[in-house]
């Protein structure tokens, strides 16, 4: 089974893919947790020219499906070299971003409702036809206010060199803002499973709080509840 977990940028997908990965291992479930991009792996050479702005400083100076090219071929790699041989064994593959995250962010470049639709069909017959790697059974998608993220961000690294400054998506508010609206848009036509990240006070909730909520949603799925 393999299960995405999704957001936008300052979302919480790193702390909710470990507790998730924690909690079905101490359950004594086959489980594995991976991450996207893959920055210890070369393969992923071209997203992090991407993300430094090598190739330009706005996210919109390279097309989505370019972009999306770039981190299509990280995940084919990762695939075929890390975790295939557990996937086909039947583990739990626990993911911090998957296809899902071309899908937000990279569709939020395109204007055009339909063309963007287009877009999204393209993406996943590249991924999941031509590159042959593994749709998931779980998409969950945490739903942060771009807002909460733009504060979260404030004070965390850059994943990539390990310095505050961010990369082209994390310095873009606006682009942070249409990829949270995109997100929202299409999380229904595409069934993911959707988290709320904050209270109806506004507040963020806490990730023990979030996390009982993914839980739940995924035994639900597998064992039918």
């Amino acid at each position: 089974m393999l299960i995405s977990i999704e957001g936008t940028d300052s979302s919480g997908k790193q702390t909710q893919t470990k507790m998730t990965y924690e909690y079905f291992e101490k359950k004594g479930l086959k489980t594995r947790q991976i991450s996207f991009p893959d920055y210890d792996s070369d393969s992923s050479a071209l997203v992090k020219m991407y993300l430094n702005g090598d190739f330009g400083k706005n996210p919109g100076d390279v097309s989505a499906e370019v972009a999306s090219i770039f981190f299509a071929c990280d995940r084919f790699a990762s695939f075929r070299t890390s975790w295939k041989k557990y996937y086909d064994e039947g583990y739990i593959i626990i993911s911090d971003r998957y296809t899902s995250s071309n899908i937000i962010n990279q569709a939020s470049k395109i204007e055009d409702y339909n063309e963007r639709l287009e877009y999204i069909d393209w993406i996943e017959d590249m991924e999941y036809r031509i590159f042959s790697v593994p749709q998931p059974d779980i998409t969950i998608f945490l739903d942060m206010p771009y807002e909460k993220s733009i504060e979260l961000m404030k004070n965390r690294d850059n994943k990539i060199t390990g310095e505050k400054i961010k990369d082209i998506h994390e310095s873009n508010e606006d682009y942070l803002r249409k990829s949270y609206e995109n997100a929202v848009d299409i999380c229904n036509k595409l069934l993911w499973n959707r988290i709320t990240c904050v209270n109806e006070k506004g507040h963020i909730k806490r990730p023990e709080e979030i996390n009982s909520e993914i839980i739940k949603t995924i035994e639900g799925v597998m064992y039918g509840i």
